[in-house]
């Protein structure tokens, strides 16, 4: 076991583990860590505790020092600065005739660098931009360009379930999403229901996956012909949380529904149902993956 403390930068909300060296943290404490971007501030989400070594990319780095008053202060005076630097950002874009969309700005706490993130629809020839905010700000200048998904991670928003964006709120990572994923939760493929803020699949369709993808096995499709303790039937709707199955049997008379638990019906792997969903894709929703 290795002692470990948690910190995060800035809001993202990815962990980084470092070792705590010869201080004490506690949560919320101001410290001051050296990365490969240079020297930066954190704070302690996680005290200090002990992890399996074969769960940790080592060697860790140590901690270099608690925050003092005089780095809080940096840190402020950073965060003042931003939003005027990127209202210069885009004054100084719009004079060379650059089509990009300032995103941020980040000001290195060492201040060996003002980082600009953007966002543009194809590549961009920024040299002459470079040369504008070098003599704007006098310091070094880093522009690096992003996606939808990394945009809407670092503006945040509400999500279509009511609450902040996973990706900025509680998703240390960007996990890979699929249609697939969509049609195993037996959700509707209106884009505009299984999309998120940034135009792609929502990132919670990963979450509950692993559940549906076995379940999926275990039912038949909708339209199928199955053989029911009453007869063939054909499947109506599959409920994959309860385990349940409505089909419709026929009748001379007509037509009657029944609910049969999963393990009551009796169906060929793969199913004979032929519909929308085992069609392939159309070209809006490939468009939803990256």
């Amino acid at each position: 076991m290795e002692k470990i403390v948690g910190i995060k930068f800035k809001n993202s909300p990815k962990v980084y583990y470092f070792a705590p060296g010869k201080y004490t943290y506690k949560q919320g404490d101001g410290v001051i860590v050296e990365t490969s971007r240079g020297v930066e501030y954190a704070t302690v989400v996680m005290p200090e505790g002990e992890v399996e070594e074969d769960k940790l990319v080592s060697p860790l780095k140590p901690i270099l020092r608690l925050a003092n008053d005089r780095d809080r202060e940096i840190v402020r005076r950073n965060e003042e600065k931003r939003l005027p630097a990127m209202q210069t950002a885009r004054e100084k874009a719009e004079k060379c005739g650059l089509v990009m969309k300032i995103i941020d700005c980040e000001f290195a706490f060492d201040g060996s660098k003002v980082t600009f993130y953007f966002s543009a629809e194809g590549r961009v020839d920024f040299r002459e931009l470079v040369k504008e905010l070098s003599a704007a700000f006098r310091q070094r200048i880093e522009l690096r360009q992003i996606g939808i998904r990394d945009e809407i991670k670092m503006i945040g928003g509400l999500a279509p379930c009511g609450r902040e964006c996973c990706c900025s709120s509680c998703m240390p990572e960007f996990k890979k999403v699929s249609i697939k994923m969509a049609k195993n939760q037996g959700l509707s493929l209106n884009p505009g229901k299984i999309s998120g803020l940034c135009g792609r699949l929502m990132c919670c369709l990963s979450y509950e996956n692993e559940y549906y993808a076995e379940a999926c096995k275990k039912v038949p499709k909708v339209g199928s012909e199955v053989q029911t303790p009453e007869g063939k039937a054909h499947v109506v709707s599959v409920n994959m949380l309860k385990m349940e199955v409505k089909v419709k049997i026929e009748q001379k008379d007509g037509f009657i529904y029944r609910d049969y638990p999963a393990d009551q019906i009796k169906f060929r792997r793969g199913g004979n149902a032929k519909h929308e969903e085992d069609g392939e894709d159309s070209e809006e929703l490939k468009n939803l993956q990256d």
